[in-house]
């Protein structure tokens, strides 16, 4: 019982404070340890297959073992140090506000800013090239972007939370690290980064499917189109280069009457990418905050089932 209010109390925090820039945070520790070992990379290259499985193998494993000794030295001194660090890291995994203010960011830029600095806003957040998207193309990537960081930055933490605690969900943020830095499509990172890509999609199957699943009843319990949000969650949950991707963003496209997707650039390279969606409207900057909405509300019954889940084990 202890583990459940203590992953609740992670959730809240997460929802109240999000992840302010000027604190420490253990995904800016894994993203500088991957630009180090890029940077020894350029300086002395190595077969970019092996190195890129070096690169998994030590940044996922120094990620599990660092948060197990942490914790295991924490416990040995008082239970009140173990559970404030475990909490502290449970809280760590999650990125619910921080990925809903960095939306809304972007939503208010597109309301009242020039579109230069709405081009900026969203390049902040979207690994993709900014500087020629019209205000449509911005809030249609800033939809996917949440739609996307629902499952692997939000729900599929927030299982592994409750499945291995801090640990499993630190391993897992690790996954996502790599892929989100190395795990492209491109000239430059497709070897590099193709044990980060392909785990990566196989560490979220379950998370995607089950996002989709909580984004489904979300656009009911917010009377969206869910209807539509079935329809075109079935039809397009595989209109992805990922195989995980595609499921909340088809689920959110329907539930909006929206279109998503298509050809879009990366560091410099055409990327091309199936449509998500049928246009039934035109994209509206408020979708940004429907969005949002559908983040929120999804996070919370995906929290709620877990919660039972595990006090039901418990009692059995």
């Amino acid at each position: 019982m202890v583990t459940v209010i203590s992953l609740i109390v992670a959730v809240l925090l997460d929802w109240l404070i999000g992840d302010p820039y000027s604190w420490p945070h253990p995904v800016k520790w894994m993203g500088n340890y991957i630009s180090f070992c890029l940077r020894l990379f350029q300086k002395r290259p190595i077969q970019p297959y092996l190195f890129g499985g070096i690169l998994w193998l030590s940044t996922v494993g120094l990620s599990v073992v660092l948060t197990y000794l942490l914790l295991w030295g924490a416990k040995s001194l008082h239970p009140l140090v173990y559970w404030s660090l475990y909490i502290y890291f449970a809280y760590a995994c999650l990125a619910t506000r921080s990925l809903a203010v960095e939306a809304i960011k972007v939503y208010r830029t597109v309301k009242t800013g020039t579109i230069e600095e709405a081009r900026y806003q969203v390049g902040m957040i979207v690994g993709r090239d900014t500087s020629q998207l019209s205000r449509e193309e911005i809030t249609k990537a800033t939809i996917e972007t949440v739609a996307e960081n629902t499952s692997d930055g939000v729900i599929g933490p927030l299982l592994c939370l409750f499945i291995g605690g801090p640990v499993l969900a630190m391993g897992y943020k690790a996954i996502n690290t790599l892929d989100s830095m190395v795990g492209y499509k491109t000239e430059k990172y497709r070897a590099i980064g193709y044990v980060s890509a392909k785990i990566d999609d196989l560490a979220n199957l379950i998370p995607a499917r089950m996002t989709w699943l909580a984004l489904l009843l979300a656009s009911h319990i917010l009377q969206l189109k869910s209807k539509n949000a079935f329809r075109i969650g079935v039809r397009d949950r595989y209109q992805h280069a990922s195989p995980n991707s595609a499921f909340s963003e088809a689920v959110v496209a329907g539930a909006l009457g929206i279109q998503l997707g298509g050809t879009h650039v990366y560091h410099g390279e055409i990327i091309e990418k199936p449509t998500i969606g049928d246009a039934d409207r035109q994209v509206e900057s408020d979708d940004i905050l429907t969005t949002v909405s559908m983040l929120y509300m999804s996070t919370t019954i995906v929290l709620l089932f877990s919660i039972l889940i595990f006090i039901g084990l418990t009692i059995l």
